[in-house]
């Protein structure tokens, strides 16, 4: 391209110069050589000025898209910033596009940081641990493909067996030196087979500096320090923020749980064959709770400065704990589901939970909350409100007591529930009603059929 360019003004400016020389008896000479003179400098500038155009933006576009730095992507509209956990690539590695880079730790979810483009590391703009802001400079890539002298470590691979095969000589040459006390004492052998005992003592015990999980020593007295994760210290946050803010009251009832037992065991099979998805109680709750909204709107709104929001709609919040911490994806439009439909919701996000990969999204919002510490045992307790929502249903464990039906002692499988709330704007008797309702709906399941 430089070259077709620069050929056009040369070609133009060469004309004249013939024109010039054949009619040099119309011209006298001095005048030629000056025409000359400056039509040449003419081409050369000409020639300089397209060559400068064509090269300068080739140029900048290479020192543009050389490098590319990436920066901390957006995760929320409420995390403005994250602790960097771990770094899964270093200075001089070639990532691939969309391959994950590093991971950032947030209140709520680990956020993986795929790379943009391919290319090499040229830098990383933070260590781990260290707390990073939504929008600054992460790492520096070097655009391009994988480099071709990739296979050059490959080499280097069989030469490390080569060098150490003259560390392998050095123990050829002590073993008769471990021969000849075997001669002469006895004694010298268990002397050196105690310290080879003691000697293997000392690795549990560097080990165990660093390994949290290791059992403490009989009657040790020692102390560990671990720094609390930013999802802990979140949770911390919000649940004293709770406790602050809400004028929060308990008040709890009992379930009589054996025609709810009978409809799983006569349909889990079927629903399991149909659907793909287990039968638990966690939906009937659920779909309980929706029905009581409804007639409590109340217990499903919350307070925004001077105003009560009211909501026309029912996101349950589920809690599902996690080796981090408690956390409660949302069930969205649950009043609109089936129970098939919020068993298959629940059993995502217990999927997503044991494999981390619970996004932001799934967190947001809520309206309700049920937390059910049954699974664990619990008998009763006091849930804490999950701000800014004003009520959450705590479930407990399933246990068979003697109660009264129809004049008679009968053995029954019974679970307490409670109800923790907001006194500013749930009122002693729409909580207690709450309850009521939700107790006579899983008593009775027909009552979802038939809505009364």
């Amino acid at each position: 391209m430089i070259s077709a360019v620069r050929s056009k003004p040369i070609g133009r400016l060469a004309r004249p110069l013939a024109a010039l020389s054949s009619t040099s008896t119309l011209f006298s000479t001095p005048a030629v050589h000056v025409a000359r003179r400056q039509l040449t400098v003419n081409a050369a500038a000409a020639t300089a000025v397209a060559a400068h155009r064509i090269s300068t933006p080739y140029r900048s576009q290479v020192r543009y898209y050389a490098d590319f730095v990436v920066k901390v992507p957006h995760m929320a509209d409420s995390i403005s910033e994250g602790t960097l956990k771990q770094w899964n690539k270093k200075v001089g590695d070639f990532v691939a596009l969309d391959e994950e880079v590093a991971s950032i730790e947030t209140d709520k979810v680990d956020v993986a940081v795929n790379s943009p483009k391919a290319g090499t590391i040229v830098e990383l703009y933070a260590k781990a641990d260290e707390t990073v802001a939504v929008g600054a400079d992460l790492f520096k890539l070097e655009l391009g493909d994988a480099p071709a002298g990739g296979a050059a470590p490959k080499k280097e691979t069989p030469e490390a067996p080569k060098k150490e095969a003259p560390k392998q000589e050095a123990p050829k040459q002590e073993e008769p030196k471990k021969e000849e006390p075997k001669k002469e004492e006895p004694k010298k052998e268990i002397k050196k087979e105690e310290s080879k005992k003691t000697e293997p003592a000392k690795a549990p015990s560097s080990a165990s500096v660093d390994d949290f999980s290791t059992p403490p020593v009989a009657f040790s007295r020692g102390e560990r320090t671990v720094k609390m994760n930013r999802m802990r210290q979140t949770i911390a946050k919000r649940l004293k923020q709770s406790q602050e803010t809400a004028a929060s009251l308990t008040t709890f009832n009992e379930v009589d749980m054996s025609n709810l037992m009978k409809l799983r065991a006569n349909y889990k099979d079927a629903v399991l064959k149909k659907h793909n998805v287990k039968l638990g109680f966690m939906s009937a709750f659920v779909k309980a709770s929706c029905f009581a909204l409804k007639e409590l709107p109340a217990v499903n709104a919350r307070i925004e400065g001077e105003n009560i929001i009211y909501n026309d709609f029912v996101d349950v919040s589920v809690a599902v704990a996690t080796p981090k911490g408690l956390v409660t994806p949302v069930i969205r439009n649950a009043e609109s589901l089936s129970f098939i439909d919020v068993e298959k919701s629940i059993a995502q996000y217990g999927a997503k939970a044991r494999d981390g990969q619970i996004a932001i999204e799934d967190l947001s919002g809520g309206t309700f909350t049920i937390s059910n510490g049954g699974v664990f045992g619990s008998m009763m307790g006091t849930p804490i409100i999950n701000m800014p929502q004003s009520a959450i249903l705590g479930m407990h464990a399933i246990k068979e007591r003697a109660v009264a039906i129809n004049g008679k002692v009968e053995i029954r499988p019974m679970m307490y529930i409670a109800l923790t709330y907001d006194h500013r704007i749930i009122d002693g008797r729409e909580a207690t009603t709450f309850l009521v309702k939700v107790k006579e709906v899983i008593e009775d399941p027909v009552r979802l059929l038939l809505d009364v």
